[in-house]
C-alpha cells in the first residue's frame, strides 16, 4: 500500500532536475501513505514524471523500488494496492519465459502489461489497486483504479499539464493547480457528507472505478480542452446485476452457504499473504466475525485483532468483540478511549481526508487503525457486507412490510398505529399528504429510534413519488430545498431516484426488488463515496493498510447471483452471512441488533465541542468566507444547543466542510454566496 503522483507536461519545458523537484514535492505530501521508501523518475523528453511513497508489504527488497520500469523498457509504473493472484500470473509469464528479480506484486503487474497489455491484464486481476503507467512506445499515460473503487487516484488537466496523484493534496503541491472550489460540489457534499462523483475542487477528476483513463501525448484535441480522456470500462456492476439477476443461482440454500464458504475462504486467504505484521479488525458484528474466522480457520497461529471501546455504552461494542475473539482464540487488543481521546482527532480530520467528509465514524476508524498500527502493518476488515447482502436497516424501513412488523410488538403500540396509517395512506387526497409531509419535515428533529420518529416514517408513505425518492431522501441531509436558503446549489434527488433505468432495466413490483435497487445505489455510490473513502485516509493516515475480502469482485458478482430471500428472512438481512457464520461462532455471541462506529457528536457539541463549533459557525465569519449563508446555518445550531432539535448530522457537515475550509482557505476564496 502506497501513494503515488506525477504530471505529464506536454510543453516539455523543465529539465530532468527541475521535473524531479517538483514531483517529489508532490509526492511528500503523502508521505503518510508510504514511509518506507521514495522514488522518482522522469524523462524530459517527453515531459513525463512519476513519484512515489512505499509502504513495504510484499518483498521488502530493493526489487521492489517504483516507479518500476517492465524489463523490456516499455511501461514504466507507479502502484498503489494489491494483486492477491500476483503468483499464478507470475507462473503464467514464466512459462512464456519472463524472468524476475524479486517477488512483488508490481513487478508481476509491469511485466504483464508488456506479455498482454493493460486492459487484458487489469482483466485477470484479482485485487484492489490504483496506478499511473506510462507506456513509452505510444507514448500515453493511463489512469486505471479497481473495481470498487478501494483506492482513490484524482487527475486535473489545464492546458499543457496533467497533474495526478492519490490524494488530491499532491495535486495543490504543483505551483501550476488552480486550486478553485466547485460550488456545486459544495451542496453534494452538505446533502451526502460525502462527495458522491468526483473532487471538491474545480476541474479535478475523480477516476470512477472499473475504469482505465487514456491521455496520449499527441492526442491535440485534449491538450486543446476539446475532448476528454479517453476512458474505457474494464468492469461494471450493472450490466452484472442485469445479467445475474436474469440468471439467479439454481441451487439450494445450502449449496449457496457451501459455495459462499469456499468464496470468501479464497479471498480471505490471498488477504493473509504479506511479509509484514497482519491482523484484522473486530467489532464483533456479523461481517468483522466472519472474516476472522475464516483467518483462523486458516492460521496456525492466533489472529491478531484489535477492537477500541468507549465509555459511552451505546457506542461500545468491546465487549462483543471480546466474547468473539475468545471464542476464536484469537490474539485481541482492545483499547478503551476516552472521549477526550476521540476529540483529539477532530483538529487532525481536514489533513487526513484531504478534502471535505463528514461520516463521524471517520474518528473510530482512525483510532481502530491507530491501535492496529501500533501491532500490524496490514488490517482486514468486513467492509461491504451492507451493501451486497442487505444488511442496512434502512433496505427495510421505508417499506410497508416494516409498518406491518410493528404489529407484533403489542396491541395499543406505536406501530399498530403506523401499520394503520400505512393501510390507508394510498387513498389520502392531496391535502393530507401536505400535512405528512409537514410531519415529516418537523420529525426529522427527533431522535432516531422513538416512536414519533417511526410515525413520521410512515407519514413518509403519503408522498406519492416513489419509495426510491424516499429512501434517497431520507440518506440526504441538507436537502434540494435547502438550497436557496444556504447559497448553494444542491442537485435534486428525485430524478435521479425514479429514472431506474439508470439502475435496473426491469419493472420493479416487489418490496425485494426496490432493496436491490437500494443496495446497487449503494455500492456504486455510498460505498466508494465514503465507506471506502474513510476507510483509506483513516488507515493511510496511520501508515497501515487495510484490505476487504467481503469485495473481492467473485464474491460480489456472486452475491448478485443469489435471491432476495437468501439475504433476507424475517424482516432482516444478511440471512446467508449469519448462517456461516454460524457455522464457525455460536449465534448468540453475534444475534444482536445492528449498531453503527460512532461516536456523540450530538452531545459533543452541546459541551466539550461546543466553543470549536461556535468558532466556525460564527456568522461574520460564514459571511466573509462567501461559501454559506449563516441564517439557516445558525437556526439549526441555537435549536441544537437549545435541546429543541438534534440537527448533529447537519451541524457536522457544515463544521467538516469549515474545518477543511481554515485548513486550505488561503487559495479557495469564494465570491459571496448572495453573488
Amino acid at each position: 500500500m502506497c501513494g503515488l503522483t506525477g504530471f505529464l507536461n506536454a510543453a516539455q519545458d523543465q529539465t530532468a532536475d527541475q521535473m524531479r523537484a517538483v514531483v517529489s514535492a508532490m509526492a511528500e505530501t503523502i508521505h503518510h501513505r508510504g514511509p518506507d521508501d521514495t522514488g522518482v523518475w522522469c524523462d524530459p523528453s517527453v515531459g513525463i514524471a512519476l513519484g512515489f511513497k512505499r509502504l513495504s508489504i510484499v518483498d521488502l527488497s530493493e526489487a521492489g523500488h517504483q516507479p518500476m520500469t517492465s524489463s523490456c523498457g516499455r511501461f514504466v509504473i507507479a502502484y498503489n494496492g494489491e494483486i492477491y493472484n500476483h503468483g499464478e500470473l507470475r507462473n503464467e509469464l514464466i512459462s512464456k519465459g519472463h524472468s524476475f528479480r524479486g517477488h512483488s506484486d508490481t513487478e508481476t503487474l509491469v511485466e504483464s502489461f508488456a506479455q498482454w497489455g493493460i486492459a487484458a491484464t487489469i482483466q485477470r486481476c484479482i485485487g484492489m489497486f490504483a496506478f499511473a503507467v506510462w507506456d513509452t512506445k505510444e507514448q500515453t499515460l493511463t489512469l486505471g483504479r479497481d473495481r470498487l473503487g478501494k483506492k482513490p487516484l484524482y487527475f486535473w488537466h489545464s492546458g499543457s499539464l496533467v497533474l495526478f496523484g492519490s490524494e488530491t493534496k499532491t495535486l495543490r503541491a504543483h505551483s501550476a493547480f488552480n486550486a478553485t472550489i466547485d460550488r456545486q460540489m459544495v451542496g453534494e457534499f452538505l446533502k451526502h457528507s460525502y462527495l458522491p462523483t468526483g473532487s471538491i475542487y474545480n476541474g479535478v477528476v475523480c477516476t470512477q472505478p472499473g475504469t482505465l483513463t487514456t491521455i496520449s501525448l499527441g492526442d491535440s484535441q485534449f491538450w486543446s480542452g476539446r475532448r476528454f480522456a479517453d476512458v474505457k470500462r474494464f468492469w461494471s456492476l450493472r450490466p452484472i446485476i442485469k445479467s445475474n439477476l436474469g440468471n439467479p443461482f439454481r441451487g439450494t440454500y445450502e449449496q449457496a452457504i457451501d459455495q459462499l464458504d469456499e468464496l470468501l475462504t479464497d479471498a480471505v486467504g490471498s488477504r493473509m499473504l504479506a511479509d509484514v505484521p497482519l491482523g484484522a479488525f473486530l467489532s464483533g458484528g456479523i461481517d468483522s466475525s466472519l472474516v476472522v474466522a475464516l483467518m483462523q480457520k486458516q492460521s496456525s497461529r492466533p489472529v491478531k485483532t484489535f477492537t477500541i471501546g468507549f465509555e459511552e455504552e451505546s457506542y461500545n461494542e468491546a465487549p462483543f468483540a471480546e466474547r468473539v475473539a475468545k471464542h476464536l482464540k484469537t490474539e485481541h487488543t482492545e483499547l478503551y478511549v476516552t472521549a477526550q481521546q476521540a476529540r483529539d482527532v477532530i483538529p487532525l480530520l481536514p489533513k487526513l481526508f484531504d478534502e471535505p467528509f463528514a461520516d463521524s465514524s471517520q474518528i473510530p476508524t482512525y483510532l481502530v487503525s491507530q491501535l492496529a498500527r501500533q501491532r500490524v502493518t496490514v488490517a482486514l476488515s468486513g467492509d461491504g457486507g451492507d451493501e451486497l447482502f442487505c444488511g442496512y436497516r434502512r433496505y427495510f424501513e421505508p417499506l410497508e412490510g416494516f409498518f406491518r412488523n410493528q404489529t407484533n410488538h403489542g396491541n395499543g403500540s406505536t406501530g399498530g398505529l403506523v401499520s394503520r396509517i400505512a393501510a390507508v395512506s394510498r387513498a389520502m387526497p392531496s391535502p393530507l399528504r401536505h400535512l405528512a409531509q409537514t410531519l415529516m419535515e418537523r420529525a426529522s428533529k427527533w431522535p432516531v429510534g422513538s416512536a414519533s420518529k417511526k410515525l413520521a416514517m410512515a407519514a413518509a408513505l403519503f408522498d406519492d413519488a416513489g419509495p426510491h425518492y424516499r429512501y434517497l431522501r431520507n440518506l440526504s441531509h441538507w436537502q434540494t430545498e435547502d438550497a436557496e436558503a444556504l447559497g448553494v446549489p444542491i442537485s435534486d434527488t428525485k430524478a435521479l431516484a425514479t429514472d431506474l433505468s439508470r439502475w435496473l432495466d426491469q419493472t420493479v413490483t416487489m418490496p425485494s426488488q426496490y432493496q436491490e435497487i437500494w443496495q446497487m445505489y449503494d455500492t456504486l455510490n455510498y460505498l466508494p463515496g465514503d465507506i471506502l473513502t474513510k476507510v483509506d485516509r483513516a488507515s493511510m493516515g496511520v501508515s497501515l493498510e487495510a484490505r476487504t475480502p467481503l469485495l473481492d469482485h467473485r464474491v460480489v458478482e456472486f452475491a448478485w447471483t443469489l435471491p432476495q430471500e437468501f439475504k433476507v428472512h424475517n424482516g432482516q438481512g444478511k440471512r446467508i452471512l449469519r448462517d456461516l457464520l454460524a457455522r464457525y461462532v455460536p449465534r448468540e455471541l453475534f444475534e444482536r441488533p445492528k449498531t453503527g462506529f460512532g461516536v456523540p457528536i450530538d452531545s459533543w457539541l452541546r459541551g466539550p465541542l461546543r466553543d470549536w463549533a461556535e468558532d466556525l459557525l460564527d456568522e461574520s465569519r460564514l459571511k466573509r468566507e462567501g461559501f454559506l449563508n449563516p441564517a439557516p446555518i445558525r437556526q439549526k445550531w441555537s435549536e441544537h444547543l437549545k435541546g429543541q432539535a438534534n440537527w448533529q448530522y447537519h451541524l457536522w457537515d457544515v463544521l467538516m466542510f469549515q474545518a477543511w475550509l481554515a485548513e486550505y482557505d488561503r487559495p479557495l476564496h469564494s465570491r459571496s454566496a448572495a453573488d
